[in-house]
């Protein structure tokens, strides 16, 4: 429903600021390439109560709606807790919810679920209800008995009804949705334009939504000299990445330069440090075995003392190999002695809170970072020992992590950066670029 919303009031020529609340890197992927513009995450864990208020102001400001996608169902948090929920972020900002109501099959029930959600915690404003899978196009039969069924105070609060449609589904594998890389159809305007059409954005809003004449958004960007330039991995292999971890390493002094190994892209002219974010490097493992060059200019920027850091899949990338889910094994960059394989036994997820235990391009000794793990692949040898953090889970569980070989970092761990780290990579990379051969 998100990316109909979206599409609607991007078809009104309004500037649309997306959020997705949750450590999520699909769901906002589906946003920017709705609206052109980065989508946010809006994460409790990682960010804090502050963090969320100043990053929400300072991406929406310039925009002339700002959209929030929740996570989960509204009041589901942290241990069965609202903590980090969508009711919680919604509290904490002091904005109304648009509550989306999965009604097939459905009528009386309707009104129990009104009830329910808008008295659960007055903390919470609920402004209205969005009615999905109404019945079928052009019929209004199931719409009707709905209306007759809830009563005339309760529709007053149904903002928009929306009858089926396949173009709100899309499809599903291991670790989540199919990235937008590969299923580009799914946000395509002319496949929402239908879903779109039925949803009243001035109602939904509680405002006559225009355009500004005058846009103000722009990117900004450090001036800080002199700039150090990072390559980043960006395509269908490699495309987890925080948008508000990017700004953080451009204002720290980064020119970022995007690469893609999956197309064979060498390494970008220049390079003064390199990022490989997590993805699906399991599903391109050939194309990536295939990138020889690029294989060679890593290995090489790697003994010289290049700064790398790869996260998850983008560590799985410069170990050794990858075995995957149907037991072929491809060769990887090599950089780091480690091989990987798939696992569909296994399934790591958690919140995770790092201290580097010694210097590395993160920072100095004791550099707390916070992150979050979503893999389906384990280590399978390494002749590495992962010591370079002390970890501890939101749940408090205690372990070491993350490894490195001279200035390679890598761990499964997707961090968020914070300006020591941003700053910290920033400054590796200038000692490289200034004691490289």
């Amino acid at each position: 429903m998100t990316r109909a919303l979206l599409a609607a009031l991007k078809a009104k020529g309004l500037t649309v600021q997306p959020f997705k609340i949750g450590p999520d890197f699909i769901d906002p992927m589906y946003h920017s390439a709705i609206v052109g513009r980065p989508s946010i995450n809006l994460d409790y864990w990682l960010m804090g109560e502050a963090g969320i208020g100043d990053v929400f102001m300072r991406w929406s400001k310039n925009a002339d709606v700002a959209v929030i996608e929740g996570m989960g169902a509204l009041f589901d948090g942290a241990g069965g807790t609202g903590e980090g929920s969508a009711a919680h972020i919604a509290a904490i900002l002091g904005i109304p919810v648009v509550t989306v109501i999965d009604v097939y099959g459905m009528t009386r029930t309707t009104a129990a679920i009104m009830d329910g959600l808008t008295s659960f915690d007055p903390a919470v404003k609920i402004s209205g209800f969005i009615l999905n899978r109404c019945g079928h196009p052009g019929s209004q039969v199931h719409r009707n008995l709905i209306r007759d069924a809830v009563g005339a105070e309760r529709w007053s609060r149904v903002l928009s009804v929306v009858s089926y449609s396949p173009a709100l589904e899309v499809a599903e594998r291991h670790l989540g949705l199919v990235t937008p890389y590969e299923n580009q159809k799914s946000y395509d305007s002319s496949s929402l334009s239908e879903v779109a059409a039925q949803l009243d954005v001035d109602k939904i809003f509680g405002c006559s939504l225009k355009p500004d004449a005058n846009p103000k958004w722009q990117t900004s960007k450090s001036q800080a000299s002199p700039r150090a330039r990072l390559a980043i991995a960006r395509d269908a292999a490699f495309c987890f990445y925080y948008e508000e971890n990017l700004a953080a390493l451009e204002g720290a002094g980064f020119e970022i330069v995007e690469f893609s190994p999956v197309n064979g892209d060498p390494l970008p002219p220049d390079a003064d440090a390199a990022y490989f974010g997590g993805g699906y490097p399991e599903n391109f493992a050939r194309e990536l075995a295939e990138n020889v060059k690029l294989v060679a200019q890593l290995r090489r920027a790697a003994e010289l003392g290049m700064p790398i850091f790869g996260e998850s899949g983008g560590m799985i990338y410069l170990g050794r190999s990858l075995t995957t889910f149907d037991g072929r094994t491809y060769s990887m960059s090599g950089v780091l002695p480690m091989d990987f394989v798939m696992d569909p036994a296994y399934l790591q997820i958690r919140y995770t809170e790092l201290a580097t235990r010694r210097n590395s391009l993160l920072g100095p000794a004791g550099t707390v970072i916070r992150g979050q793990e979503f893999h389906q692949s384990r280590i399978k040898s390494s002749e590495l020992s992962p010591d370079l953090f002390s970890a501890e889970t939101s749940d408090r569980h205690k372990y070491t992590d993350g490894y490195q070989y001279r200035n390679v970092v890598a761990s499964y761990a997707h961090l968020y950066f914070n300006a020591c780290a941003a700053c910290s990579f920033v400054e590796a990379a200038r000692n490289f670029r200034i004691s490289r051969p």
